[in-house]
């Protein structure tokens, strides 16, 4: 961690002649925009991936239909079928597995009083009047509602809810426009319908972990929504299934 903690310290020297006393922040913007083009070539290769799948989308409706009393041989052909086509299911998943790695290590950087015995000096850096290691309740606990700190975090939630917004809309326009599949699974229809509302859940998340943490899940959604939009234009129903993070 004490590694991470010198790489954040070292960004914000760079960016401190333009961020001034919010460089510490600015640091972990820049940080979470490198994360994201590291794993861009991933979210590239799984966007390659779910437009391979939802092409096999009929053949595996097939598949059901044909061993629709054996679950044990359709999951063998169906995974064949993605064998041989050399994709997977599950394919949009690896990017944002990736990224929770860098997540919670700047979770802890920002929860912990000492770090390699000294200090955390990082706690007492700031986005304007909103120290980095506090949270929205204490910034409620002191009455900083729609001043000071709470300010901060009202922009914060803003962004996330308009993120939000763009990426219910796409969702629910590319799920309606997407191929229906009239022997999905059970509850494939109401997984459908749920799936656009996780976007939403990131306001609960931003609530309730640091602000350092809260600045790397604002940024990496708005970022994932903005790539998403490019990956998947051509990809009606894939792209409503993409991860937000």
């Amino acid at each position: 961690m004490s590694v991470f903690a010198t790489l954040v310290e070292r960004l914000a020297e760079l960016l401190q002649p333009l961020f001034l006393g919010s460089a510490t922040a600015a640091a972990i913007i820049v940080f979470t925009a490198l994360v994201r083009l590291a794993v861009h070539p991933l979210s590239r290769a799984a966007a390659r991936g779910q437009k391979a799948s939802a092409a096999l989308a009929p053949r595996v409706a097939e598949l059901r239909r044909k061993h629709a009393k054996n679950p044990e041989r359709l999951q063998r052909a169906t995974m064949e079928l993605y064998a041989k086509e050399k994709t997977s299911p599950l394919a949009g998943c690896l990017p944002s597995l990736l990224q929770l790695p860098a997540f919670f290590v700047l979770y802890h950087l920002f929860s912990s009083s000492r770090i390699g015995g000294e200090p955390n000096e990082l706690l007492t850096h700031t986005l304007l009047a909103a120290p980095l290691g506090e949270r929205w309740t204490d910034a409620l606990g002191r009455g900083e509602i729609a001043d000071g700190a709470g300010a901060v975090y009202l922009v914060l939630f803003a962004i996330v809810t308009a993120v939000a917004v763009v990426n219910y809309r796409r969702a629910r326009r590319q799920s309606a426009a997407g191929p229906q599949l009239p022997d999905a699974p059970p509850g494939t229809a109401a997984l459908m319908r749920f799936m656009p509302l996780l976007s939403f859940a990131t306001l609960v998340t931003v609530a309730v972990v640091p602000l350092a943490a809260a600045l790397y899940i604002v940024t990496s959604t708005t970022w994932a929504s903005v790539e998403r939009a490019f990956l998947y234009r051509d990809m009606p129903a894939a792209g409503a299934l993409a991860n937000p993070l």
